[in-house]
């Protein structure tokens, strides 16, 4: 008798179950698997795609085990509408008004 390979059956999560796992936006998530920073979709018929749950579980650790640097605030004294005044200048404005 020939030995049987052992078959694992792959479980797959659709939209709304990653939406659960997952808290980002779809669009954010359709970029992310563009530019491959997340595990891909794929189709089980023409109009249900789904994700390899693996996959999925294996990003969310690899995420948390390895911290994301922040974005660096903005410097909104270089905006141009809206600029911030210097505390200085809004004391002399407003001792000249006083």
């Amino acid at each position: 008798m020939a030995p049987t390979a052992e078959t694992s059956i792959k479980r797959t999560i659709r939209r709304h179950q990653l939406r659960e796992m997952v808290p980002l936006a779809d669009s954010t998530i359709y970029e992310m698997e563009m530019r491959g920073e997340f595990p891909r979709r794929f189709a089980l018929s023409p109009r249900c795609v789904v994700w390899d749950l693996a996959e999925v579980v294996a990003w969310l650790a690899s995420r948390q085990s390895t911290p994301i640097t922040r974005a660096q605030s903005p410097d909104v004294r270089q905006r141009r509408s809206r600029p911030v005044r210097s505390p200085g200048r809004v004391q002399a404005t407003a001792s000249k008004l006083g």
